[in-house]
């Protein structure tokens, strides 16, 4: 019997479509090739509300969240500080209003892209910056957390990556929200749900590991001696392999195509080196194992470049991934089906009588 509902079809979805062994991500009917570098936050979020909800989400609309958030928030930043961010981001998410309006969902968006920038400011001694409702999503976000207006391709970078991670089939934490959307709890529970599963380091906890492996390298010289003795000690090596990719990830070509954007760093020349010798490597080592690079390699890679700590990137992923749980959460709601699965009982049994 298959364990971890492997092969198992739990919901019928109009919102993605993985196809591990193409190597291939749909959504809302349009291939990643085709979005990525050329969508925004703000169209993807449309994309993926649509019959979701009586009315679309604008941009306008989604930049007056952003505000709400951030006046509601303001006076409690100060509470948190001593708290993981992922952890703080969540402790405020948990205190919105928990029902299926489109005002909800786009306070949920909102949450995250104002909360991770205040609070990691907030972190370096600095005052938390206010929304600016007129801006993109994207470019407000990147405003936020520095202080002065980002380059254009680094927006667009940003743009990339909220894209990118925005949906991905029954995953983890999509399942978990859908799973509390099935028993009618309004959208912040479902979300709540996600966040939970999120953190876990086998699903959005992964990338931060990225950083500290590509370090540990330390030179490109050093790549193939360093991953080999990591190998050798049964490590893993963090950026490669995936559940359901038997060829490679397709978004992490379209986060590398993000990275080529920006002007170039010794650590994107050590992480290409690096990537290189893993690939060697693994071929190698485990030619039965499709081990090719993933999404988390370059998501590392491009959140670095973009400014966020290493241990903000799961906060990060929130930002891209929550649009995603409240349309599969708005989709669950609305088919009325409870999601009641059966478990196989393997403990003792009672003993009959003679």
């Amino acid at each position: 019997m298959a364990t971890g509902l492997d092969d198992v079809v739990a919901a019928e979805t109009a919102l993605s479509d993985v196809d591990g062994l193409a190597g291939r991500l749909i959504i809302r009917g349009h291939s990643l090739d085709e979005l990525a570098g050329g969508t925004s936050a703000e169209e993807i979020l449309g994309m993926l509300f649509a019959n979701a909800f009586d009315q679309g989400p604008t941009p306008a609309l989604l930049g007056a969240a952003r505000v709400t958030v951030f006046k509601r928030f303001e006076h409690h930043l100060k509470s948190l500080a001593d708290t993981p961010v992922f952890d703080a981001v969540r402790a405020c998410v948990a205190l919105l209003p928990d029902d299926d309006a489109l005002e909800t969902a786009l306070l949920l968006v909102a949450a995250p892209a104002v909360l991770v920038p205040a609070l990691l400011r907030q972190r370096d001694g600095r005052p938390a910056i206010a929304p600016d409702p007129t801006l993109g999503h994207a470019a407000d976000i990147l405003r936020m957390l520095r202080g002065q207006a980002a380059a254009p391709a680094e927006t667009a970078g940003l743009d990339t990556y909220l894209v990118t991670v925005a949906d991905h089939g029954l995953n983890a934490s999509t399942f978990a929200a859908r799973v509390v959307a099935s028993t009618q709890a309004g959208l912040t529970s479902a979300v709540l749900a996600a966040y939970g599963a999120l953190k876990g380091p086998l699903h959005g906890g992964a990338p931060g590991p990225v950083l500290d492996m590509i370090d540990a390298v330390g030179t490109p010289q050093s790549a193939e001696a360093v991953l080999g003795a990591m190998l050798a000690r049964g490590e893993r090596l963090m950026g490669f392999g995936h559940r359901i990719y038997r060829v490679r990830d397709p978004r992490a070509d379209a986060l590398k195509g993000a990275l080529a954007k920006l002007p170039p760093s010794p650590r994107m020349d050590l992480a290409l080196a690096v990537e290189a010798a893993a690939l060697r490597l693994l071929k190698q080592k485990k030619p039965d194992r499709p081990l090719e690079t993933n999404v988390e390699f370059f998501t590392a890679l491009l959140l670095d470049s973009l400014g966020f700590p290493r241990d903000a990137f799961t906060a990060v992923f929130a930002m891209g991934r929550t649009g995603g749980w409240i349309a599969h959460a708005r989709e669950q709601a609305i088919s009325g089906r409870l999601i009641r699965p059966k478990s196989v009982y393997v403990g003792p049994r009672p003993r009959e009588a003679a």
